[in-house]
């Protein structure tokens, strides 16, 4: 039996499902919840091939109105608020997602 799974991982980024959910439009063209948009927009895979990832949790528990909840796992103390048409170059730039 397995103990443990290898990724290709360099980065994690928690995404708040819960936010994601709340906002009417969401995020991209078709109005994504933003965890699919920034995998998408970055060009990224599911699971442990991928280069990061982009993981949606249930709540963060922080809930602010009209923005979405992102914690960088390299800047745990550091939260981000991102909302619906905020730049996600600009985003993933700051989350350390850009050129993965």
């Amino acid at each position: 039996m397995r103990t443990g799974v290898r990724s290709r991982w360099d980065k994690a980024v928690l995404v708040c499902a819960k936010c994601s959910k709340k906002l009417d439009d969401g995020f991209d063209d078709g109005g994504k919840p933003l965890a699919k948009a920034l995998r998408k927009h970055l060009k990224l895979k599911n699971g442990p091939k991928s280069a990061a990832g982009v993981v949606e949790v249930k709540c963060l528990d922080v809930c602010p109105k009209g923005a979405v909840v992102v914690v960088d796992s390299a800047r745990p103390n550091d939260w981000l608020l991102v909302r619906p048409g905020d730049d996600l170059d600009a985003v993933a730039e700051r989350l350390g997602l850009a050129g993965k």
